[in-house]
């Protein structure tokens, strides 16, 4: 993620600014990819802190508008999961907006999202998170870092943040748009296997029996064990994890060993061999820094020859844009 400046007097800006240390209110556009001081609010701004200009019809910005449900906000702590949600919705939609998806540029099908939390007023009700033709649903509890933490050890899981939720779940939307790409899909079953094999099998499997003992050889995860699709998803969310990191590291001109300098977009990288190996030096070290404060390592993963590969196909499949995707998706089943 980019650092920004304030247009008003110059100064140093963080996505989730709504004013300046000056005073000037702020407003970011994320067809501009900067803050404005005189934009129209989004008419979730004081509810929710959302810091981004309005751009439909009812006052909503981009981000809000692609949220259909929100959560029950008369319960509970639901008001706050909701606006941390939708700052990692934000956040995730201006990683995909440097590559040119859900610009105005882009005429493609864009992702629905159900914004829902266990807890209501008329009780508790269990919420699955997935994608389904389209439909993205979030759990909104897992906002909570306690109850993050406690399904990150029951699942298993590594790394289990709102913002890899967000990536992961429009992976599986972005199967639906690259697979209209001429060779994608072979290409995808060279790799990846089958999707067409059955998903719902597949996770009981999964559940049943755990991931391979050698998964880490083929696989980013346990959880892309479980079947091609999930495979997919796990592996574009972690080229955007890493995309991310090298560019922050660039705005924050934090650098390793060959890293690039700050001024460098990592979305702008074509070189996904480089933009992978240089993100996982950059892990590495930040690593190291967190197991100094004995907190848990930023990117506990293994990249064998197999998942590197699978990285770079999905790398090029995303930097590519919506310019190269031939026509609109068909649908998919539900996917985790």
């Amino acid at each position: 993620m980019k650092i920004y400046s304030c247009p008003a007097c110059g100064g140093v800006l963080y996505f989730r600014n709504l004013n300046c240390s000056c005073g000037a209110d702020l407003y970011f556009d994320p067809e501009q990819d900067q803050f404005l001081t005189n934009g129209q609010p989004c008419a979730n701004r004081a509810e929710i802190s959302c810091n981004w200009v309005a751009e439909d019809a009812e006052g909503h910005c981009r981000s809000c508008h692609m949220t259909e449900v929100i959560p029950d906000t008369f319960h509970g702590d639901n008001l706050k999961l909701w606006s941390d949600a939708e700052f990692a919705n934000r956040w995730v939609l201006t990683n995909l907006a440097r590559w040119g998806w859900f610009t105005n540029r882009d005429s493609g099908a864009r992702p629905r999202f159900h914004l829902l939390s266990e807890a209501t007023s008329n009780g508790h009700h269990p919420v699955i998170m997935g994608h389904a033709d389209g439909l993205i649903t979030i759990n909104v509890v897992e906002a909570d870092p306690a109850e993050r933490a406690q399904r990150r050890e029951q699942m298993s899981e590594r790394l289990r943040t709102m913002i890899a939720h967000f990536r992961h779940e429009m992976s599986h939307f972005f199967f639906l748009r690259l697979s209209e790409t001429e060779g994608f899909i072979e290409r995808f079953r060279a790799l990846f296997g089958d999707e067409t094999a059955d998903y719902g099998e597949a996770l009981k499997r999964h559940y049943k029996n755990g991931a391979p003992p050698d998964f880490q050889q083929n696989f980013i995860s346990k959880y892309a064990s479980s079947h091609p699709h999930e495979d997919w998803a796990e592996t574009l969310a972690h080229v955007i994890h890493l995309t991310d990191m090298l560019d922050s590291a660039a705005a924050t001109q934090t650098q390793t060993s060959g890293t690039p300098v700050a001024g460098y977009d990592a979305y702008a990288e074509t070189d996904s061999d480089y933009l992978i190996t240089e993100a996982l030096k950059l892990g590495i070290s930040l690593n190291h820094l967190n197991r100094s404060m004995g907190l848990q390592d930023i990117y506990p993963f293994i990249i064998t020859p197999k998942v590197r590969e699978k990285l770079i196909f999905a790398h090029q499949a995303i930097v590519a844009g919506p310019q190269a995707v031939a026509s609109q998706p068909e649908t998919m089943a539900v996917m985790g």
